[in-house]
């Protein structure tokens, strides 16, 4: 394993009701690229592989007012990100290609966009 040559630091802080349910999600980090303190977040997806399991460990949270649409949304980009992660880490376009074609569809069946547009 390659030595740590610095360590940074993502803090996210999760603002639970009194049934426990997320209200309020915020995130800052070392190196925030909005040069803001802190970020408000409505919902967090964190994909975890474990070194030693060969499997991932997921944490899911969404404030309990977000809105379907919000969700939408929020599942499309990432989606989105997903298949242009995949394409940079094994440059293998055409499962790339499959899963930007979901993308599409999943855009269009939620209206995030229109049928006609790339």
């Amino acid at each position: 394993m390659d030595q740590v040559a610095t360590e940074k630091e993502i803090r996210i802080k999760v603002g639970l009701d009194d049934k426990n349910m997320p209200v309020r999600i915020n995130w800052d980090a070392d190196d925030n690229p909005s040069g803001m303190e802190t970020q408000d977040s409505k919902a967090m997806m964190i994909s975890l592989f474990d070194r030693e399991h060969l499997e991932t460990i997921k944490i899911d949270l969404w404030v309990k007012d977000m809105q379907v649409g919000e969700m939408d949304r929020f599942f499309f980009q990432t989606l989105r990100g997903m298949a242009d992660t995949y394409f940079r880490a094994t440059q293998n376009s055409d499962l790339a290609r499959d899963m930007q074609k979901f993308v599409q569809y999943f855009g269009e069946q939620t209206q995030i966009i229109s049928k006609d547009q790339p």
